[in-house]
């Protein structure tokens, strides 16, 4: 019980810290994003993937949850500043070492690193998605100390997607992590995307779609709520719909009008997205369509697709 009271006091001083970031430490538009950079500079025994799947909580929530998917061989944590011993008080060592983690803000030396940290590939993938979207900020993120492997054990090298990772550590004191909460809007049936076939007689456009990086349904649609969208990123919660007419070779005035006339299907679409907690992207063959677009709704999410 006082191990989470402590994990409550330090959520309620994240959401009540009032102080500006510094001009080094610009704050992040995402704090999914950066939770990921901040997870990023840990050792993790599956590739990140518990990391990733708990990015939307708040970072004491993630770091109480994904604590036991840490590589404890390599990281040692310390309480300089006293806050977590009493509620670690004949605890076992990792309920001290999850207080210190989930602090709001490192505190130099609370986290020592063995050898240099490889990004997890969940974590890395993910990322990368966001860079691939625009959506990433300069975001500096504090990284826990590190020492040469030679002075602690030797650092494993990151596992592969196909290999096991390690088993969960036991702890007598340690309680096991409970499962992820779920939102209101997730318990919602038709917010769970559904994979569907393809709609058919168009087969460009289909490649299209299932060649967006990160597809995690290529070559279906996928149903979102009472909508077949092309594509889904689920790793970044993004729905795209994907447009592959020929814009390009009509008139200015006839692109004004193709595009204000697909206007309010696509408000649509990204409404739909939305009600359900996706972000929404229009797919684009050209740099005229998404000029005519952002000209109508500077709101809308629109990308060029080079790949198409």
């Amino acid at each position: 019980m006082r191990f989470r009271a402590c994990i409550a006091l330090l959520l309620y001083v994240s959401a009540c810290a009032t102080s500006a970031p510094s001009p080094r430490e610009p704050a992040a538009r995402d704090p999914r994003l950066a939770n990921l950079q901040r997870a990023a500079t840990l050792p993790w025994t599956d590739g990140g993937r518990c990391a990733v799947q708990e990015a939307s909580e708040p970072w004491p929530v993630l770091a109480e949850r994904c604590f036991h998917a840490l590589d404890h061989d390599r990281i040692e944590f310390h309480d300089p500043t006293g806050r977590c011993a009493v509620a670690s008080a004949g605890a076992a060592a990792m309920g001290l070492g999850v207080c210190v983690l989930a602090a709001p803000e490192l505190v130099v030396g609370a986290v020592i690193v063995a050898g240099v940290v490889v990004v997890g590939f969940a974590i890395k993938e993910t990322l990368d998605a966001y860079e691939l979207l625009g959506d990433e900020p300069e975001v500096v993120m504090p990284a826990p100390e590190t020492r040469p492997v030679s002075e602690a054990k030797p650092a494993p090298q990151e596992p592969s997607p196909k290999q096991k990772p390690k088993p969960e550590p036991k702890g007598p004191d340690f309680p096991p992590p409970e499962p992820p909460e779920t939102s209101e809007r997730d318990r919602r049936p038709e917010c769970m995307p559904v994979p569907v076939p393809h709609r058919g007689g168009n087969n460009d456009h289909n490649k299209c779609a299932d060649r967006i990086p990160y597809n995690s349904f290529s070559g279906w649609d996928v149903r979102v709520n009472g909508k077949d969208f092309d594509a889904l990123q689920l790793a970044v919660r993004t729905l795209w719909e994907v447009k592959t007419d020929d814009f390009d070779i009509h008139s200015p005035r006839s692109q004004a009008f193709f595009a204000k006339v697909k206007l309010p299907e696509i408000r649509r679409e990204a409404r739909l997205a939305k009600e359900c907690g996706y972000n929404f992207v229009v797919g684009v063959k050209s740099a005229a369509h998404k000029e005519a677009l952002e000209k109508l709704d500077k709101t809308l999410t629109i990308a060029v697709m080079e790949w198409c």
